[in-house]
This record gives structure tokens, C-alpha cells and sequence, in this order.
């Protein structure tokens, strides 16, 4: 099954409007002072495809520090 860009940007915005509803979200690393002062409600994901179709949502543009959550996919 073949998805389009736009389903990425589709599913992309489900899962941060899902995430925005999280209550159960814990707390922020606080050793770590880049992140200590990051609220918790903050949710940012951006999804690049093999053929570099970009899809973005939550707080995607709200620039902080990823620390060890980047993640590249095969």
C-alpha cells in the first residue's frame, strides 16, 4: 500500500492532536537544564519520507533541545 504525502500529513497531525489530549505526560528531566525548563504539554513532530515529503505538527516549530529523542528509521 502506497502512501501520499498527503496521508503522512495526515496521520502526522492525528498523532500530535492525540498527543495534545495526554494527561499522563510525567515529568520534565530536570537534571538536565535545557529541558528542565520545558512544560510538559509541549509536542512537536516532524516526519521527513524517503522521498522528502515533509510533514509537521504540535509544536514542530517551537525550537528546544532534542537531547537523545531524534531518531533516524530504516
Amino acid at each position: 500500500m502506497s502512501r501520499t504525502a498527503s496521508d503522512l500529513k495526515t496521520i502526522v497531525k492525528e498523532i500530535a492532536d492525540e498527543m495534545a489530549e495526554r494527561t499522563d505526560r510525567g515529568e520534565v528531566a530536570n537534571y538536565i537544564p535545557e529541558l528542565a525548563n520545558v512544560h510538559n504539554k509541549r509536542f512537536g513532530l516532524v516526519v521527513i519520507d524517503g522521498a522528502g515529503n515533509v510533514a509537521a505538527a504540535g509544536d514542530s516549530e517551537m525550537p528546544f533541545s532534542i537531547q537523545s529523542i531524534s531518531k533516524v528509521l530504516p
